[in-house]
């Protein structure tokens, strides 16, 4: 008996995994184009490590937090995955504390108005990171994602963001439909926007509190996700193709709500 219990034991156990996956997450992370890079060393909440630069030096603040080392622009190259525009520019930064929704709910409890927006297994880190400097452009209070299905924070996600990574909060969920019940719970009428629904963006009336719910491209939203949304709109549109990307039509949306306000 004892030998067939220590034979049903050969695998790898799940749980030493699991931390491993959690270690890398908050490995240091390498943040490259000016604008990404700039704004990380502007925010003060950023550990940083190592910053790299080619050819003139780029306006650093006054007193930077980490020495600039000017190197050649091909060792930049060297230090970030393949193809990475990176502009001469680099920084080494361990990743930004994630805040949590319910800390986030309390945050905005006594705000008469707010607005997230919400992404449905949006898996493009390009997408995720225009949708946060739309964010950031429209005076969003917050994106909030899953954790799985979803891309990490990297150096690609950062500068599509252009900075916003710095001033608008990223928040991660394990479960999305009890993240949008916490949301509603706080005052929050939750959007979807889908290209089939019934009511257009211009005609939809929005609460003061708005968390506006986009599904990844093809998919869109998931049933358990629709069926937690207070109304469901869409962007109209005079074209051939049916749909705007995510990221443009969260632009959009963002902007219709700031319009309002």
């Amino acid at each position: 008996m004892a030998k067939r219990k220590q034979n049903q034991r050969t695998g790898p156990p799940r749980r030493p995994r699991r931390r491993a996956r959690r270690a890398e997450r908050d490995d240091p992370v390498w943040l490259y184009g000016t604008h990404a890079v700039l704004a990380a060393l502007a925010n003060p909440a950023r550990t940083l490590r190592r910053l790299v630069f080619a050819g003139p030096a780029p306006a650093f603040p006054p007193a930077p937090p980490v020495r600039p080392e000017a190197v050649p622009f091909e060792t930049i190259g060297e230090l970030l995955p393949q193809g990475a525009v990176h502009q001469g520019i680099a920084l080494l930064a361990d990743p930004l504390a994630a805040p949590g929704i319910a800390d986030f709910c309390r945050a905005v409890a006594a705000s008469g108005r707010a607005t997230v927006v919400v992404l449905d297994r949006v898996s493009d880190p390009q997408n995720v990171g225009a949708v946060l400097r739309s964010a950031a452009v429209f005076g969003a209070d917050a994106v909030i994602m899953p954790t799985r299905h979803a891309p990490p924070v990297t150096g690609a996600l950062a500068k599509a963001a252009s900075g916003a990574l710095e001033t608008v909060p990223l928040i991660r969920v394990t479960n999305l439909a009890r993240a949008l019940e916490a949301l509603k719970s706080a005052g929050f009428w939750c959007a979807g926007l889908d290209a089939a629904a019934e009511t257009t963006l211009a005609a939809a009336q929005f609460a003061a509190k708005t968390a506006l719910v986009l599904g990844a491209e093809g998919s869109g939203l998931r049933r358990l996700t629709r069926e937690r949304c207070d109304l469901m709109v869409r962007v109209p549109g005079a074209g051939p193709i049916a749909s705007l990307n995510v990221s443009a039509a969260a632009a959009v949306a963002l902007y219709e709500l700031a319009r309002r306000r």
